[in-house]
Formats: structure tokens, C-alpha cells, sequence
């Protein structure tokens, strides 16, 4: 069972644990007597702190950095305990070290009192799901045994976790130094007589087994084999919650694509028949489908994840500069990142305070309720229902600035056409000639081309005859002019704006068919936006368009692969698209 001990800094947490593990037998034979000699050496005063701190910054200015870990156990059960810094500075790694624990212990100094961090972490630690905690008043042995001071801790500290509608399992009157209350009962505190730390970590209940929860596999990578004819796509991960056996139908979201689990792999070990929750796994399919890092796997007939850009969340913000609004951030959350904007703050809470303010950016160390829009859709859990795919961090300026769980998945203008795609994927028939051996008979990557600009520049002449050298190079290549769309399987609908979403749906679906048979498509249209490009990509993934802009300028927002300014060089277009595929690896050397 995994324990956090927070607090503030200074507070004792170290040493509470450190005297834990000496009290009850679980450090390694000549440890402590280690810790001793080395203290001695350098004429330091021996602390129970220095069992946890290894971190050399750490003894030399008495604080804890980083989160350590340590593992003992009870006559009930085996524990991690998690040992947090108490720094505000080192706030990231506190919340690092708390993410996965299932209960905590909050130490105060009974000297200081409540400071800021006390009730900061009780906020953060509320917020990352956990429910169960316990309040250590540690250093009693410093203000006499006060039961006076003990009362007015623990009156002030119920207060504020009341406002955060949590309820503390126990207040225990501790000394870290002294041993007392933490495995045996003190005899210097008559006045209390309530569970021993040790007794309140045996009561605490356990989480219900991760692998008796729906499967959830975040996809971080698929390993292909090309020597010895393997043709083996592995897709590899950590199993967050379920479990994975052979034969059982999973579909991958958010794309919605659908499998069965052919083997369970290994590396350097025999075939597994299943994979649980907390298990590395890699896994092939029949039949094999086109899958990419950041979907998530789940079993079909189980509850899916939410496929969603809009969610509702609680964050918290580390970042120096404000979170603001319109500011470009990338959302991580399992093995995706999206780009992502603040699209409004609901409510900002300061941490450790609990005061509220409406305003329209979050300040560092600053809790708050957010709606954010995310720029393609990922898959998630409501972190209530599953909390490992329900937590999210936010990267700016490639560094990790806050992070948070989500409440709610929002609809968005696309679940319509979304859920269209998941059925499809659902419902799809597969042919029994696997998408490499497409790739391997026509040496290409299955790809859809738009190429766009401006309506007066020659788009379809670049788009031909670009079709006509690949073709002449043995490529499984076809052109396709969106008038073929409009006045063909579009020609239900009227050539208004009003259907333009739905021509580019429909659109997505023909390309998907083409991909899925290999073929290398070219489609020509005029001013393709941004917003028409990400409704071809409900369809097809982004991983497999690219985008090649005739004419200047580029307009802002649009992503292009290739700007081609002077259109007076056709031939000169088509060289440089060409290097284009093959810098992309769209086209390869036939074997």
C-alpha cells in the first residue's frame, strides 16, 4: 500500500519515517549503526532524517528534495512510504511523489503550527483523489507534551480540511526523535489514548485491485521486425487497470479501431497468457491494424474512455508566469500530447487558504477550475472512475508547469461526425492482406496529399503531374479533384457553405477507404483550413496527411509540410514534394 508523508518544511517528516523503520525492524542489518559512524565523522548530530535524505544537498542543508521511497512492513501488510519534500519550491515533486499514493500523513510541527504548505498539501492532496489521512502533531517532545497545544492543532487543522469536505482518519500527538506514538505507545502523553502512526497505517483500507477494473493500456510505442520474415507490429505499454488475455477484441481510441489480442510478448521470457494492471505488455493483433503512441487500448464490451477536445478539470499551477487564456500550452495525458488553450477559468482557489476569485488567469501555487479546448481529441477517463487516465500535466516552454485530474468530458462540434467514425471503426471488415504487405508490394506509406492555396494558382496541374511521375516510378498513386466529391457521393447536397463540413467528412471517409487499400492519395482543393483539416482527421489520422500550400502567403493557422511560393516552376513543385515523401519515409527503395 502506497503512503505520502507532506507537510511543511522543517516539520519532521523525514525523521517520523526514518524512526518508523528503525522502530519496527525493517532496516537492513548495520544501517543504522552506519548512519551513526558517518554522522560522527563529519561531527553532525545524528538524525533519523539521514536514513531517508541520500541525496547530498539533502544532508547538508537538512530538507528533503526529492520524493524518496522506502518499504517495510507490518503484520498486516506491506508499505511504500512515500517521503515528500516540503519545500514550496519543490511543490512538482511532492505532487510527483503523491500522484499514486492511497493514503497520507500530514505532519505539523506542534512549535509552528498550521503553516501555508500544511494546508497546501492537504488542498493538493484532496484534489489528487486522496480520501484517507492522517494528521502527525510531531515535536511534542518540544513544547512539553502540551495536550493544550495538541487541541488547538488539531481544532485549526479540522477546520480547513471540513472546508475541503474531508474528514482526517486520526490526529496522533507524535515525536519523531523520541519514538513516541509512532510503533509503541508513549508513556509521557497519559492524556491520549488513541491508535499508535502504526496502528492508523494498518487501519487504512485498500484500494480495490486495479486489475478488477475496466482495462486501460495508454499505447507508448508499436515495435515492427523486418529480419527473419517476422512481421510482428507489437504494440507496447503499461497496463494501468484491467486485465489483458489472449483472444480478447480491444479497441484503440480515440480513433475507435477494433482488434482481437493474438499473443501476449515478452522479451526474454516465455508467452504470457494474460497481463494485469501495473505489468509492461506488448501484444499483437489479428488482424493488424494501423495504431499509434497516445491511444488508449481497452477491452471492447467494457465501459469505454471518453473521446472528447473540451473537458472540465481541476489544475493546479506551478509555472512562474501565469496560466492564461489564447497562450498555446500541450496537454500530456498518459502517452498523448495535443496542443491545448485555456478556453475560460471558472474559479480560482488559493491553496492554502482556500479563498476564491474569479479571474481569468491562474497565479503559481494556485488551484483552479478550468474548461480547456484541446487541439485533437484524446482519450480520457473522469479521474473518479479511473484515476491513472484521468490525471493530465500541462508543458510549457517544454518544461512542466501544473498539472490536474478531470471532472468532465465536454461535447464538442465534432462528437457528431466522431461517433460516426468510432462505429465505422467498430464495425469495420478487415482484409485478410495485413496494411505492411501493401507497403512492402508498393514500397510506399499509405498517405493522403492535399495539395491547396489560392484559388487563381494551378493547384490540379501541380497535383497531376505529380501523379503522373509517381506513377511512372511504379507508385500506387491516384489524383483526386474535390469536384469528383462534390458532384459524386456529395451529389445530395447543394455547393453552399451551409454543407462544407460535411463535403470534407464525407471526404475523410473516401480517403480512408483509399488508405486502407494502400494507394498514395492526391487531393486537390482550394484554401483548405484549418478547421476543414481537422474534420478529414476524425477520419483519417493526422499522422497520415500532409499538407502542400501552392502560392504565398501561407495563411496564419494553417499547417503546412510545404510552401511553394514561385508557381512559374511546376516541375521544380514537383521535385521538391517528391523530397518531401521521401524525407517523410511516404516512399522507399522497392526491396
Amino acid at each position: 500500500m502506497p503512503i505520502v508523508v507532506v507537510g511543511h518544511v522543517d516539520h519532521g517528516k523525514s525523521t517520523v519515517v526514518g524512526r518508523i523503520l528503525a522502530d519496527s525492524g525493517s532496516l537492513p542489518d548495520g544501517k543504522l549503526a552506519q548512519v551513526r559512524e558517518l554522522c560522527a565523522r563529519t561531527s553532525k548530530p545524528f538524525e533519523y532524517a539521514f536514513l531517508l535524505d541520500a541525496l547530498k544537498d539533502e544532508r547538508d542543508q537538512g530538507i528533503t528534495i526529492d520524493a524518496a521511497r522506502v518499504f517495510f512492513t507490518s503484520a498486516r501488510r506491506a508499505y511504500v512510504i512515500i517521503d515528500a519534500p516540503g519545500h514550496v519550491e519543490f511543490l512538482k515533486n511532492m505532487v510527483t511523489g503523491a500522484s499514486r499514493a492511497e493514503a497520507a500523513l500530514l505532519v505539523i510541527d506542534a512549535r509552528e503550527g498550521v503553516q501555508e504548505n500544511s494546508r497546501r498539501h492537504a488542498t493538493m492532496l484532496t484534489m489528487l483523489g486522496v480520501r484517507q489521512m492522517a494528521v502527525l502533531v510531531n515535536k511534542m517532545d518540544l513544547v512539553g507534551w502540551s495536550q493544550m497545544v495538541f487541541d488547538r492543532i488539531c481544532g485549526e487543522m479540522r477546520d480547513f480540511m471540513a472546508r475541503l469536505h474531508i474528514q482526517a482518519a486520526a490526529f496522533l500527538p507524535v515525536s519523531g526523535r523520541e519514538g513516541a506514538n509512532l510503533v509503541s505507545r508513549s508513556g509521557d502523553m497519559p492524556w491520549y489514548e488513541g491508535p499508535t502512526v502504526l496502528d492508523v497505517l494498518d487501519g487504512f483500507v485498500a484500494s480495490p485491485a486495479p486489475a478488477a477494473a475496466a482495462f486501460r493500456m495508454a499505447v507508448q510505442d508499436v515495435y515492427r521486425f523486418t529480419r527473419f520474415a517476422d512481421d510482428r507490429r507489437i504494440v507496447a505499454g503499461t497496463v494501468e487497470s484491467g486485465t489483458l488475455r489472449v483472444g480478447d477484441d480491444v479497441v484503440f481510441y480515440p480513433s475507435g479501431k477494433r482488434s482481437r489480442v493474438r499473443s501476449l510478448e515478452g522479451f526474454h521470457r516465455p508467452a504470457l497468457a494474460a497481463a494485469a494492471a501495473g505489468e509492461a505488455a506488448g501484444f499483437t493483433l489479428d488482424p493488424q491494424i494501423y495504431t499509434t503512441r497516445g491511444e488508449v487500448a481497452a477491452r471492447a464490451g467494457e465501459p469505454p474512455p471518453h473521446v472528447t477536445t473540451r473537458l472540465r478539470v481541476n489544475l493546479f499551477w506551478l509555472g512562474h508566469a501565469p496560466l492564461v487564456p489564447h497562450h498555446d500550452y500541450v496537454l500530456r495525458v498518459g502517452a498523448a500530447r495535443v496542443p491545448m488553450r485555456v478556453e475560460r477559468v471558472e474559479q480560482v482557489l488559493d491553496a492554502a487558504t482556500l479563498a476564491t476569485a474569479d479571474r481569468a488567469e491562474v497565479a503559481r501555487h494556485e488551484v483552479a477550475d478550468c474548461v480547456l479546448t484541446l487541439g485533437r481529441p484524446v482519450a480520457v477517463d473522469v479521474h473518479a472512475e479511473h484515476a491513472a487516465t484521468g490525471r493530465f500535466v500541462i508543458i510549457d516552454d517544454y518544461e512542466i508547469r501544473g498539472g490536474g485530474i478531470v471532472r468532465e468530458a465536454l461535447p464538442d462540434s465534432d462528437a457528431a461526425a466522431r461517433q460516426r467514425v468510432l462505429v465505422r471503426n467498430l464495425k469495420w471488415e478487415h482484409s485478410l492482406i495485413a496494411p505492411e504487405r501493401r507497403e512492402a508490394r508498393f514500397a510506399q506509406r499509405p498517405t493522403l496529399l492535399f495539395v491547396t492555396g489560392e484559388r487563381d494558382h494551378d493547384r490540379k496541374g501541380l497535383a497531376k503531374a505529380l501523379e503522373e511521375q509517381l506513377f511512372a516510378a511504379g507508385r500506387n498513386v491516384y489524383f483526386l479533384g474535390m469536384g469528383n466529391v462534390l458532384y459524386g457521393v456529395d451529389a445530395d447536397l447543394d455547393r453552399t457553405g451551409v454543407h462544407r463540413q460535411e463535403h470534407f467528412r464525407r471526404l475523410g471517409e473516401i480517403a480512408n477507404l483509399m488508405l486502407d487499400a494502400g494507394v498514395l492519395l492526391l487531393v486537390s482543393v482550394a484554401e483548405l483550413g484549418q478547421d476543414e483539416l481537422d474534420i478529414v482527421q476524425i477520419s483519417v489520422p493526422a499522422e497520415r496527411i500532409l499538407t502542400v500550400w501552392v502560392g504565398q502567403p501561407t495563411p496564419a493557422g494553417v499547417a503546412c509540410d510545404l510552401s511553394w511560393p514561385d508557381t512559374t516552376r511546376a516541375s521544380g513543385a514537383v521535385d521538391a514534394v517528391v523530397a518531401l515523401l521521401r524525407a517523410r519515409d511516404v516512399i522507399r527503395e522497392a526491396p
